[in-house]
């Protein structure tokens, strides 16, 4: 049935009021036609009884109300007014429904990313939620494309997809996106969906919530393990503080209204595992922090709702590191249920604990030899010094095209364990010791 209405009762910027509406529903999409056929499109923003709040994607600038009528779509832009037909398979409400606490089930299995500095150190796990945290002009778009390349589940049989969202991003980024899935034959399993810069900013909060919903039948309904990767939630979110602020909101921290945290959390808690359902989604956002500000409201209130953080180093990418990945402030709080024998390898996890005190102690050398010469430095924490070193160099930096295995980035470790004396190792059993650690020539 058709719902057309010439009930616009008012028009103040962006924001159009319709009277007299029936069956509208928050988050549709609104077609306003005037009358020598020119088309706008909006968002209702809120339903009041028989009115109607609407967000218009274009502005009203020379809208006339007397003549314009509107139509109405649903979240996916589909019309349901009798519109050019569409077959789709399954009709779905891009906001989700929530997922029942006792049907999660635990994420427990390994991906391997072919990135060392998370497989190794911040292992991800399948259904979990890891968000990358970094700054204006570092290289988290190249990242992003080289996870969604190399990341699999480990195991012939299972079937893998990656669900890409852009969200705010430049035309150049997009084409880098896009240009890099086509050589690299990535695209053969990536759903991509991007939202330019100088796209409506309503349309931002739509984009990650169509992206996850694609996933979500990719996962649910067909059975296979997908990653979600969404850039930039910082977009995102000055979308949600634009919006807010149209509305006339009381804002909170920063001009950000004070729902993000129960917005954001709509989103990344659609991520994860169901019992008895053989498909999962797992879900990396990606975020610059403003001014490199870890306390910014947005990437605050990212690390409450998510399992830890990738951090990216401003100072690492000026030494030419790449990923410039910082490993001793990130954390994925379930590397432990995803590592281990018949998992990654049984020597990871002493492995992993080793290397980050190695490297912590490493810099700490490091930073003593700055203030008061390398003489100051025992012969011991020479080694340590060499050790940081040649991690950064070598386990670190790797490349945005190098696709290592779990075996390989765990052989590397050991390699560099070498330059430290066996009886450094203490966080690795004897067991281990025995059979993998070669002390450097």
């Amino acid at each position: 049935m058709q719902k057309e209405y010439r009930t616009i009762s008012e028009v103040v910027g962006a924001l159009m009021l319709v009277n007299q509406v029936e069956g509208v529903k928050y988050d549709e999409l609104v077609e306003i036609v005037q009358e020598d056929g020119t088309i706008r499109r909006g968002k209702v923003l809120e339903v009041n009884g028989d009115r109607a709040l609407v967000q218009l994607f274009e502005g009203s600038q020379g809208l006339r109300v007397s003549t314009a009528k509107a139509r109405v779509f649903d979240g996916m832009g589909k019309p349901k007014d009798g519109g050019p037909a569409l077959i789709p398979e399954k009709h779905l409400n891009i906001n989700g429904n929530p997922m029942n606490p006792a049907a999660r089930d635990y994420p427990s299995e390994f991906i391997q990313t072919g990135v060392s500095a998370i497989d190794g150190l911040n292992t991800l796990v399948r259904g979990q939620k890891l968000p990358v945290f970094s700054g204006s002009g570092l290289p988290h778009a190249q990242l992003a494309a080289q996870i969604a390349r190399q990341a699999k589940v480990l195991g012939s049989d299972e079937k893998f997809a990656v669900v890409f969202a852009a969200v705010g991003i430049t035309f150049e980024e997009a084409d880098f996106f896009i240009s890099d899935f086509r050589k690299t034959g990535a695209i053969e399993r990536t759903v991509t969906f991007i939202n330019l810069a100088n796209d409506p900013a309503i349309e931002r909060i739509a984009t990650p919530r169509m992206a996850i919903t694609a996933a979500e039948y990719l996962a649910y309904d067909l059975g296979m393990h997908v990653l979600v990767i969404i850039t930039d939630i910082t977009n995102y979110a000055e979308a949600l503080r634009e919006i807010s602020a149209a509305r006339k909101e009381v804002p909170g921290r920063r001009g950000y209204p004070g729902y993000m945290y129960t917005d954001l959390a709509t989103m990344y808690e659609r991520a994860g595992r169901i019992r008895d359902n053989k498909g999962s989604i797992t879900m990396i956002p990606i975020l610059s922090m403003p001014e490199d500000d870890v306390t910014h409201p947005i990437p605050d209130l990212t690390g409450y709702i998510t399992e830890g953080q990738i951090i990216l180093s401003r100072d690492l990418y000026r030494k030419g590191l790449t990923p410039p990945i910082n490993v001793l402030p990130s954390l994925s709080r379930l590397k432990d249920k995803g590592i281990g024998k018949g998992k990654t390898r049984e020597d990871h996890a002493d492995t992993m604990n080793q290397l980050f005190s190695a490297y912590s102690r490493g810099k700490d050398a490091k930073e003593l030899a700055v203030i008061l010469g390398d003489a100051a430095l025992s012969d011991t924490d020479k080694l340590y010094a060499k050790f940081a070193d040649a991690f950064e160099a070598e386990y670190i930096s790797q490349g945005y095209y190098t696709n290592r295995t779990i075996q390989e980035t765990l052989d590397l470790g050991w390699k560099l364990l070498g330059i430290l004396p066996r009886t450094e190792l203490k966080r690795i059993r004897d067991a281990y010791l025995d059979k993998y650690y070669h002390p450097a020539e």
